[in-house]
């Protein structure tokens, strides 16, 4: 099948493309650097040049596509507004491109921080969602308009917190969490694994319009994250605001629909096998 990849150069879409060329798919990675892209040519990767905010450039793009694979998205930084033109508005075009070609099949990478702070409890896909900053909002608003279309067969994995492959994001993590409670867990998900959730959900023909959750079968306190680094334990000086990230994720109905089995199950096999 032919592949669209949105956010093809970033740290979940740089890595999936490469995944999916390996496994025998045709794939066209959406880029607005071609820069950033000229590893992919030695994978066997096309390039096309787009914008989620360029309706041309999107039509141009999904043509003789069959699934498209939207990992793009404006997260870290981003404004309120920012976050809706691109996660929702650029969701939007996109999805209407893909419909006027005839694409068959929408897998979207969304975030487990749809549901809000759950103090710990792991949240399914079923439970009531209550998002507190601007970039899981709109993802959820992206989330609704897309499962609302219903000449188009759309998928969602929420994604935890993706690590290994050389992803510096643990390091880049450290900063941002070291204030949080040294006692608090983070669902997370191996590179490898995000790329087998997506290739079950486009080996399987049903269910269409399904919503899962992908994370390890352990969810690690966040010092054993920083542990994996070398990195010294949060000190639990900004504890309030890492409840508000505290959202373990249930992830049995993509085991039990689809047979999806962590490659990496804990963190500890990532580090054993040197796959951070």
């Amino acid at each position: 099948m032919t592949i669209l990849v949105t956010g093809a150069t970033g740290k979940v879409g740089s890595r999936l493309v490469k995944r999916l060329a390996q496994r025998g798919d045709r794939v066209r990675a959406l880029i607005r650097d071609p820069m950033r892209a000229t590893q992919f040519k030695a994978d066997g990767i096309e390039l096309a040049d787009g914008d989620l905010l360029d309706a041309d450039s999107l039509a141009a793009a999904v043509l003789s596509t069959d699934v498209v694979v939207h990992c793009a998205a404006f997260f870290r930084g981003a404004t309120s507004e920012q976050a809706h033109n691109v996660n929702y508005v650029g969701t939007q075009r996109l999805a209407t491109a893909a419909r006027a070609a005839g694409v068959k099949r929408f897998i979207f990478l969304s975030t487990g921080l749809v549901y809000g702070p759950t103090s710990g409890r792991p949240a399914t896909e079923d439970d009531h969602c209550a998002p507190t900053a601007a970039y899981p909002v709109s993802k959820l608003e992206a989330e609704r308009f897309l499962l609302g279309q219903k000449d188009l067969d759309v998928r969602v994995l929420r994604l935890p917190f993706v690590y290994g492959d050389g992803d510096p994001h643990i390091e880049e993590a450290v900063p941002l969490m070291h204030g949080f409670s040294l006692t608090q867990r983070m669902s997370i998900a191996h590179h490898a694994d995000v790329a087998q959730a997506v290739a079950r959900l486009l080996d399987t023909p049903d269910p269409t319009y399904r919503i899962y959750n992908v994370a390890d079968a352990d969810a690690p306190r966040i010092a054993e994250l920083f542990a994996s680094i070398g990195a010294p334990p949060p000190d639990g000086s900004d504890a309030d605001r890492g409840a508000a990230f505290d959202t373990p994720l249930d992830g049995r109905r993509i085991r039990d629909d689809l047979g999806f089995r962590p490659t990496f199950p804990r963190l500890a096999d990532a580090i054993a096998a040197r796959a951070l």
